[in-house]
């Protein structure tokens, strides 16, 4: 997957005859009418495979049609630079990718447009996301593990196959639950994760094929409306009994309703709701989709799970982790950021542009939508060798530091990046620390094969399934 580094920033001058010129900004390539047709049938079959070939064939930056839809798809650090953070103020999420999810996220932090309701959203929030209130929550996440690990033992006999992907889900869940509101979610958790499983399924069809509109009463499109309904109602219960409460709670949903802006005010009613319902998403739907890859990659690479027990049984020394080992755990660390590098979550993201800009010597008119893929950017050859294969050392601070920074932002970056990034990475690795702690994973002869499912977020495709053998 080669590609051309385009470099200057701005149109320079030039002297042509004396007379001094303004060289103007390069053509974006567009897809060839066979490439745009060919396309439509491939970003239903074989999106990863149909983003490579466009990478392949025009290079970094390139216009591409889907059903009409036109979007210039980027895929160099310096672009996604100048998107996200350096003129992050003219790219707004006003864009057919996050219509796609409005009907779930409804105006949420993660699907908001942008500029002043955006802001104020993010103020009023990101204090209770900071370093010492995560440190709170490390130990629902050791608590709801070690549940989960005690279970096992009791649970699988030597030899049995576990769906780690089903098992992960759930922990997720209920750490995600416990953290917001303090609660056990019982068997309830079972149900809403297959309901969040449904809802991405139908919205992920859609963005590969958007006919008919999301607002059409198709069987799948009534189906998700039933499901945001039920999730609705579950939320507005455990909102409203909070409310009516004059018990003490130290969980996130406290947090959230005590939060206030400068001015002193904090969120409506319905803002909270649908706040905790993107933040119930967010936790579950992306942390279980990379526990599950982090457990696949263990076991097809024995020399990595042999270097992470070395290191749990040297750092932990038997005893459940706390937050402050978080940071003592570097080669724990690694295989998680590895893992994030291959299989982001939040593989896909769009910006529409609000003003004429310039990207790296390229023209982006007013009102386009660009596409920012970071499963091709974390592909890019130009900054990572053979990049199909998982090498933790790539993560050595050494190595870090001579790749650019936006070369890797599994969390995005700038201003809108994921505003639950600390509470992901403590819980990433507390949760692989504590399974490789009790577990040596093996994945049977005929389950080796495990391929990526590119909906709204990146799926194992058919679950992992391994052998946990006890250590």
């Amino acid at each position: 997957m080669t590609s051309t580094v385009h470099s200057s920033q701005k149109p320079e001058r030039h002297v042509v005859s004396g007379v001094p010129t303004i060289r103007r900004p390069r053509r974006i390539p567009n897809l060839s009418v066979v490439d745009q047709i060919v396309g439509v049938h491939a970003i239903r079959k074989d999106q990863v495979g149909f983003l490579y070939k466009v990478i392949q064939e025009y290079g970094d930056i390139a216009w591409v049609r889907v059903l009409g839809i036109k979007m210039a798809m980027v895929n160099h650090p310096d672009f996604f630079e100048h998107i996200l953070v350096r003129n992050h103020e003219n790219y707004t999420k006003n864009t057919f990718l996050f219509r796609a999810v409005e009907p779930i996220l409804r105006g949420g932090l993660i699907g908001n447009v942008g500029g002043e309701p955006w802001r104020r959203q993010r103020r009023i929030m990101q204090p209770s996301f900071h370093r010492p209130q995560v440190a709170g929550f490390a130990e629902n996440m050791t608590d709801e593990t070690s549940r989960m690990l005690r279970r096992w033992d009791h649970q699988y006999k030597p030899g049995d196959v576990v769906n780690v992907s089903t098992e992960l889900g759930q922990l997720a869940m209920r750490i995600v639950f416990r953290s917001l509101f303090g609660a056990d979610i019982g068997d309830r958790g079972k149900s809403i994760e297959d309901m969040f499983l449904e809802a991405n399924q139908i919205v992920g069809g859609f963005f590969r094929f958007p006919f008919p509109p999301i607002n059409w009463p198709t069987p799948g499109h009534l189906r998700l409306k039933k499901i945001i309904r039920t999730m609705d109602g579950y939320v507005s219960d455990v909102i409203d009994s909070r409310i009516d409460s004059d018990e003490e709670h130290h969980d996130l949903l406290n947090a959230l309703l005590n939060a206030v802006d400068h001015d002193g005010t904090g969120m409506s009613p319905l803002q909270l709701h649908r706040e905790v319902l993107n933040l119930i998403i967010g936790g579950y739907e992306t942390t279980s989709n990379t526990v599950s890859w982090l457990m696949y990659m263990v076991g097809q690479h024995p020399d990595v799970q042999a270097k992470l027990h070395a290191e749990v049984d040297s750092v932990l020394g038997g005893r459940v982790p706390g937050f402050d080992d978080v940071l003592k755990l570097t080669y724990t660390r690694q295989v998680v950021d590895e893992t994030l590098r291959l299989y982001t979550p939040a593989w896909q993201t769009m910006r529409s542009s609000v003003e004429e800009d310039e990207i790296c010597g390229y023209r982006i008119p007013a009102k386009s939508d660009l596409y920012l893929n970071m499963f091709t950017l974390h592909r890019h050859r130009d900054y990572w060798t053979d990049p199909d294969t998982f090498e933790p050392d790539r993560f050595l601070p050494s190595e870090v530091a001579k790749r650019p920074r936006h070369a890797y932002i599994p969390f995005a970056s700038g201003p809108r990046n994921c505003i639950g990034k600390h509470f992901a990475l403590t819980e990433l690795v507390i949760i692989l620390a504590m399974i490789t702690q009790a577990y040596r994973v093996v994945i049977p002869e005929k389950l080796r094969d495990v391929q990526v499912e590119p909906l709204i977020t990146l799926h194992p495709k058919g679950g992992v399934h391994l052998r946990m053998d006890r250590r």
